[in-house]
């Protein structure tokens, strides 16, 4: 059974920083390539950020590029984001997601996803 657990959320003073990680079991972590994804409340869930099964590749929305950087411990089967600059706008629950297929930015194609952790950014 493959269970993804998030975790690192809290809230932060605009400007400031977290680091949010993802801790993979049940699967093969190197075969599964990983996103991060996030919902505020009443809007629809939006990607945030993805790396391939390697770790080459990376894919940010526009929205965080340059702000945020997602990585991924292979060994430790872990994925992380690297969050910075914080904007209030950031605020919802950050979403850990596995895709047994090659890196997407659609929620649709992840199979596996995590309970949520929630930011927190106030101005």
């Amino acid at each position: 059974q493959v269970q993804l657990v998030e975790s690192g959320g809290g809230l932060v003073q605009a400007g400031g920083s977290l680091r949010l990680s993802c801790a993979a079991s049940g699967v093969t972590f190197s075969t599964v390539a990983m996103g991060w994804f996030r919902q505020a409340p009443g809007k629809e869930r939006e990607f945030v950020a993805g790396i391939s099964r390697s770790g080459v590749n990376t894919y940010y929305g526009d929205s965080v590029k340059g702000r945020f950087t997602i990585s991924r411990d292979n060994i430790k089967n872990m994925v992380y984001l690297q969050m910075n600059s914080l904007k209030p706008e950031d605020t919802a629950v950050y979403y850990c997601a596995a895709d047994r297929g090659v890196l997407s930015t659609s929620s649709q194609r992840y199979h596996y996803w995590g309970q949520g952790t929630q930011v927190t950014v106030s101005s």
